[in-house]
């Protein structure tokens, strides 16, 4: 079968003067050169490239949800939605990422696990920021990045400033809903407890006439992004109980154990509550 010919017009430029202009945007090179196994197990390249993966997931969803508390500051609820409803299909995919490893037996994860040393997902700097903003927050979490003087200093800036949660009941507040002084300067530092007047203030947002309003819309997206973060941690935990059982995790966590108390939380709690009494 003869040659297709080559319609010169529709040719893409092939030659540059150094890089293309692809490598200089993507920076692909970049990327596709940070995987550094330390075994000889095939199956830790699929480990390493599916972690890497996880990490640009939560940059980017540190970005969309840092934009979404930023215009909720400002009363742009717009841009906030817009920002969380970007997000969701962002969070799909992060928890898509499990799909290579979740099926490893024990043989398979234990034939690299020792290359981990003390390594672990607790660890990652990006995760306790993605953390931070729904309002899970824990000064010592932020002790291990000490000896990374750039990365400490984002997590005790994200420490101590309100989360998107904060930023959300703010707004509830401003726009007529009852909030006590304790939930609206309470020292952003601390972990989010549930507050029954946060309750109070869902439940009227709910059994308003307006089932479209904005505030309505709002409470979805964010009960949209508290189901994917719980689908994340649940499947986080069944991937480590096929791995590993209940042995103890890599840097001295408790494993499963660990996993199963983080699983068990809800983000936002309020917003599941108040459905009781609708």
């Amino acid at each position: 079968m003869p040659d297709t010919p080559i319609d010169e017009a529709a040719t893409p430029n092939l030659s540059f003067e150094g890089s293309t202009p692809y490598e200089d945007y993507v920076q692909a090179s970049v990327l596709t050169h940070l995987q550094h196994p330390l075994s000889d197990e095939p199956g830790e390249m699929a480990f390493l490239v599916t972690t890497q993966v996880m990490e640009l997931w939560f940059t980017l969803l540190v970005h969309e949800w840092s934009h979404a508390a930023a215009a909720l500051r400002q009363d742009d609820l717009s841009g906030a939605t817009a920002a969380l409803r970007r997000s969701l299909p962002e969070l799909e995919s992060l928890n898509a990422s499990w799909k290579p490893i979740a099926h490893l037996t024990p043989a398979q994860f234990n034939a690299y696990r020792s290359a981990l040393g003390e390594g672990s997902g607790f660890q990652s700097a990006m995760y306790r920021r993605l953390e931070f903003l729904l309002g899970d927050k824990s000064a010592s979490m932020i002790v291990p990045h000490r000896g990374t003087p750039s990365a400490h200093a984002e997590l005790e800036k994200a420490l101590t400033e309100p989360s998107l949660y904060d930023e959300v009941l703010r707004l509830l507040a401003r726009r007529g809903y009852d909030l006590p002084a304790d939930v609206l300067d309470r020292d952003p530092a601390l972990r989010y407890e549930p507050h029954p007047a946060v309750e109070a203030a869902w439940q009227a947002v709910y059994a308003a006439e307006d089932q479209d309003s904005d505030l309505v819309r709002l409470g979805e997206l964010l009960t949209d992004v508290a189901e994917l973060v719980w689908r994340w941690r649940n499947d986080h935990l069944v991937a480590t109980r096929r791995a590993m059982g209940a042995k103890a995790g890599t840097g001295g966590s408790a494993g499963v154990a660990w996993l199963e108390k983080r699983a068990a939380k809800n983000v936002f709690p309020e917003l599941w509550t108040a459905r009781s009494h609708v």
